[in-house]
């Protein structure tokens, strides 16, 4: 039996893009579609870019160098607003000296003694800032007595100190800190109310309450606790506060056993 199918010869076209094909292997096609060979043709170049960067050290301070021209350009603009302050405040311009050089060798040593008994009660702030922010205000023009007290004032009711709670209202910020011993608790009339109390310290007596929805730690009466950026309310002619989710609760004594 003679097969009878015919033979297939490729045709002269056909050997042609083969040869073409072989020497030219990127022109083959993956079988994909269109789509597909734009976004393949996408990527390869993106690859590509990406290696022909200049810097190709393994160790590349490309990343470095970035950060360091960051905060270069973060120092500058400090530097020029503190310059536009300086129009304001002497003080703030950078290129103003230290006020500390400007006074006399007794002045600077009252200055020195001074900021060192503010820094005992205000623990917070150091004796180097305290000590040019009284040099400034002497360098100003103001006594020493009265640069004492009027710096005093300004770090107690700066934001984040804590202060005496018979100070709390007089103090015009919405938000206060204060430290002291729980006198007393109730039971909270409101399931809104986790807990409500008396707190006190050497200055007096005012009335806290943490909120639930602040999610807080919960304290005993007789425990030593610092309230830090607690609101400021008033009822009756008295003023009281409140832990929100934005205060800050710690307990010295605590930290204190579990540090031993």
């Amino acid at each position: 039996m003679v097969d009878e199918t015919p033979a297939l010869h490729p045709t002269v076209e056909l050997e042609i893009q083969a040869k073409v094909d072989l020497n030219n292997p990127d022109a083959v096609g993956r079988g994909l579609t269109l789509a597909e060979e734009e976004r393949m043709a996408a990527r390869e170049w993106e690859i590509e870019q990406t290696r022909d960067r200049w810097d190709r050290r393994q160790t590349s301070s490309r990343e470095m160098r970035t950060a360091t021209a960051v905060a270069q350009s973060s120092i500058e603009a400090t530097r020029a607003f503190k310059k536009r302050a300086g129009c304001v405040n002497r003080w703030a311009d950078p290129e103003e000296p230290d006020p500390r050089e400007q006074l006399t060798a007794e002045q600077l040593g009252v200055v020195n003694r001074e900021a060192g008994r503010i820094q005992s009660k205000l623990e917070r702030w150091s004796r180097s800032v305290i000590s040019r922010r009284l040099a400034e205000a002497v360098a100003d023009g103001q006594s020493m007595m009265s640069a004492v007290v009027g710096v005093f004032e300004e770090f107690q009711q700066a934001p984040g100190t804590v202060i005496p709670i018979a100070a709390v209202s007089e103090v015009s910020r919405r938000e206060v800190s204060i430290e002291g011993r729980v006198k007393t608790l109730w039971e909270p009339m409101s399931s809104a109310i986790q807990q409500v109390g008396l707190i006190e310290d050497e200055t007096g007596t005012t009335k806290f309450t943490i909120w639930a929805k602040s999610r807080k730690s919960v304290v005993r009466e007789g425990e030593r606790v610092t309230l830090r950026n607690v609101a400021k309310s008033w009822y009756g002619g008295r003023v009281s506060v409140a832990v929100t989710g934005w205060s800050e609760l710690s307990f010295p004594e605590r930290e204190a056993w579990w540090a031993e």
